[in-house]
């Protein structure tokens, strides 16, 4: 297939300056040289994107993945390396980006158009279209200085998705606005898709890129991590933020003794009657992640340095920006001898998407109230999800289609499990 897009062994360095001269005598003290580092922001990246492919970029903020965007678009030069494009391009790079704030909204529309290579009369015929679009009727001769944010987006991509661009540009503006105006360019991008346009999106939004996106690009530090499935790839981003402790680090959470959160960690809990260690997870995969449904065991180690009557068993699951997902109490009260035994909690289907988690695991009065042991967390659980579903949990779903019945016609279904 032919490429829309080739990056290759594009690097590109900045220089940042430690101190400023502003008088000429410091100048002249200074041989007119003014102290720097270079810093590179994107080192050697090699990318080959497809026509018609729609394509994502993910990355930390500081990671390059702007920096290679504005390299695509022409806004910045490589300090090394080269970018060749096949088709007309567009960008939507930042919000208000290419605006002129004492002009008109209209003024605007003729000028950032005509950047991208329209003509005026092109312009002229699309005029109501992009107005319509930016739902800005109102207020298109405006200076565009007192228009809000949401407006600035909805203008700055109606004008770029109007040009009938063969390469779009998109850098998390897809983030901003209303819902429903989001949906709407959700929609516009979609029909592009169709007509086999190639898009390039730059996105925090996870879900997004899973959405949207054939492979995604994951670059770290400036430098090309991975090019994978959209899959795959957000896997790769998320072990890159556990790596440098961002993101899905874990939080610890402890319960105190009326059964809610201190906000103190605590990796392991004891009293002098019990003790609980060696949290692990057990799964029937070879892999490091489960996929939606599969089944886990939380298992955990109790010495207990005396008979106890009447206890029970607890566990709660937190996400990675500590909320909690959820919290079951066992409710039955069991006796526990003197020693060593194990506690098992058997899950035959997680029902989680994409993430990492922690699990606190207790050992407490079953009425609530006095918490003799915790251990948190217990252990750690990593989810994957290879579809194209998007959220929090993962729900079973069976679709049935049904075809309207016609006489003498067999009445026709089709059922879909997912």
């Amino acid at each position: 297939m032919t490429a829309a897009i080739e990056v290759e062994g594009v690097s590109k360095r900045f220089r940042l300056y430690k101190e400023k001269y502003t008088s000429l005598k410091e100048r002249i003290l200074h041989g007119g040289k003014i102290p720097y580092h270079d810093f590179w922001a994107l080192q050697d990246i090699d990318l080959e994107i497809a026509q018609g492919e729609t394509f994502g970029i993910a990355g930390r903020n500081g990671s390059g993945k702007s920096t290679l965007l504005k390299c695509i678009a022409g806004i910045l030069k490589p300090t090394d390396g080269e970018i060749r494009l096949r088709g007309q391009l567009a960008a939507m790079l930042e919000l208000g980006a290419g605006f002129q704030p004492e002009l008109s909204g209209r003024d605007n529309i003729y000028l950032n158009a005509a950047l991208l290579g329209m003509s005026t009369r092109e312009i002229d015929k699309r005029f109501d279209e992009i107005v319509a679009f930016a739902e800005l009727e109102e207020f298109i001769d405006n200076q565009v200085r007192f228009y809000s944010s949401g407006m600035y987006v909805r203008l700055g991509f109606a004008v770029a998705v109007n040009v009938d661009p063969d390469i779009l540009l998109v850098d998390e503006v897809l983030a901003v606005g209303d819902e429903r105006f989001q949906q709407k360019c959700m929609r516009r991008i979609h029909e592009f898709q169709q007509q086999g346009r190639t898009i390039v999106v730059v996105s925090h939004a996870v879900d997004t890129m899973r959405q949207l996106c054939n492979r995604v690009a994951v670059i770290e530090a400036g430098q090309l991590v991975t090019v994978d499935s959209p899959s795959n790839a957000i896997a790769a981003f998320r072990d890159t933020l556990l790596a440098i402790g961002e993101s899905d680090a874990i939080p610890a959470i402890e319960d105190d003794p009326a059964g809610g959160t201190s906000g103190e960690p605590q990796r392991s809990g004891a009293t002098r009657r019990v003790t609980l260690s060696g949290g692990r997870l057990e799964t029937t995969v070879d892999r490091p992640k489960l996929y939606p449904g599969e089944a886990a065991t939380v298992v955990v180690d109790i010495d207990a340095k005396e008979d106890l009557r009447g206890v029970a068993f607890g566990f709660s699951v937190w996400g990675s920006n500590g909320s909690l997902i959820f919290d079951y109490d066992s409710g039955q009260a069991v006796d526990l001898p003197k020693g060593r035994s194990t506690i098992r909690f058997h899950f035959d289907a997680v029902p989680l998407l994409d993430g990492t988690y922690s699990i606190n695991v207790r050992v407490q009065d079953p009425h609530g109230g006095v918490v003799h042991a915790r251990l948190e967390p217990a252990a750690t659980m990593q989810l994957q999800n290879p579809g194209t579903s998007t959220g929090l949990i993962s729900l079973p779903v069976r679709l049935e289609v049904a075809h309207e019945h016609r006489p003498g016609d067999p009445l026709l279904a089709e059922q879909v499990t997912t």
